[in-house]
């Protein structure tokens, strides 16, 4: 590939790729890709044959050929590209013209996940540190608002260290707490009962798994889906433990947890403190962890932000808004939500 420029300080920028067989992907059906580069990076695209004309000021000019060379060297390397990997390119781009994060490319290999039914790669700069933190750290907390990917490439990791024997099961566990909702009485056994409440580890198995492999794997026991409450008394020793939601667990039940970890384990403890559904008046396990494990050595916080929201664009509209609500009425929770928050760095972490 070439890049071309005259000297003129808002000429074109133009762009030659040289393998024409990638280029309706990376364009997208009727230039999709192209457009949703534009209207993030503030630029105009247009194509002709194998070159791409790239208008704006220079700074979004240069995010853009960042955005367009990595989502072709991903498709070189011969991987999938949809609607996930542009928006990734381009929040990387953004985040190292900003200063906000390293320079990482969507065609790196260094943080991809490879689950048995597809391979992963980070959405954020944030997303990266993240992941390095969970495949090296015993104790990792993923704090941030829904969207994030928190959950889902924790559960991506566990099942990588278990494919390649780093551990020889996994744990799944969260509270069972009704999102503001009283449920009355659930029918079944046991499992029926806690099952909905368990859904979304679920979902994020058979997502990366086939899900005949997810059920040999549960009934051998390598995977096992449980409510925190099961968890007392037991030591997990070559496991990897996952806590989902633990903003919805009380400071007695964080402690409980964290004095479960055994040897040759990994353990990541993940929440959303702006969704606690416990009873009013009791503090969230989650948000008190995050304070008396501050500066300890050996456990890894990450801290999600809006920009880190990985779902639907409306997603991250809707948290900045209600964000911005409670900012504006001085809205604080009974777990000090803001002064709990306030320790995240520019890069997203806290490695103390």
């Amino acid at each position: 590939m070439t890049v071309e420029t005259d000297d003129r300080g808002n000429a074109p920028l133009l762009m030659d790729f040289d393998d024409n067989s990638l280029l309706s992907e990376l364009f997208g059906e009727h230039d999709r890709n192209l457009a949703r580069i534009e209207q993030r990076l503030n630029v105009s695209l247009s194509s002709r044959g194998n070159r791409v004309a790239i208008i704006g000021d220079a700074s979004a000019q240069a995010a853009a050929r960042i955005v367009l060379d990595d989502l072709y060297a991903r498709l070189k390397k011969g991987y999938d590209m949809g609607n996930g990997e542009v928006d990734a390119a381009i929040r990387m781009a953004e985040a190292a013209a900003t200063g906000r994060g390293p320079k990482l490319s969507v065609a790196s290999e260094e943080h991809m996940i490879r689950t048995p039914r597809r391979s992963l790669t980070p959405r954020s700069p944030t997303q990266a540190g993240y992941i390095d933190q969970l495949r090296n750290s015993e104790l990792t907390f993923g704090l941030g608002p829904a969207g994030t990917g928190k959950t889902f490439l924790a559960v991506a990791v566990a099942i990588e260290a278990l494919m390649d024997g780093v551990v020889q099961r996994i744990i799944l566990s969260r509270p069972a707490v009704e999102a503001g909702e009283r449920l009355g009485f659930l029918p079944g056994d046991m499992r029926d009962k806690i099952d909905p409440y368990l859904r979304p580890l679920y979902d994020a198995l058979n997502y990366m798994m086939p899900g005949d492999q997810v059920t040999r794997l549960m009934e051998s026991g390598d995977i096992e889906v449980a409510p925190v409450a099961f968890m007392r008394g037991r030591t997990l020793t070559n496991a990897y433990i996952i806590v989902d939601e633990a903003q919805n667990t009380t400071s007695v039940q964080m402690k409980m947890l964290l004095t479960r970890l055994g040897e040759g384990s990994r353990m990541v403890i993940n929440g959303d403190l702006s969704q606690i559904d416990l009873p009013r008046g009791t503090r969230s396990g989650l948000a008190n962890a995050a304070d008396v494990l501050h500066g300890v050595k050996g456990v890894k916080f990450t801290r999600f932000g809006e920009e880190d929201i990985v779902r639907h664009d409306l997603v991250t509209r809707i948290v900045h808004a209600y964000s911005a609500f409670d900012k504006a009425h001085n809205i604080l929770n009974d777990d000090g939500l803001e002064r709990t928050l306030s320790r995240k760095g520019t890069d997203g972490k806290d490695n103390a």
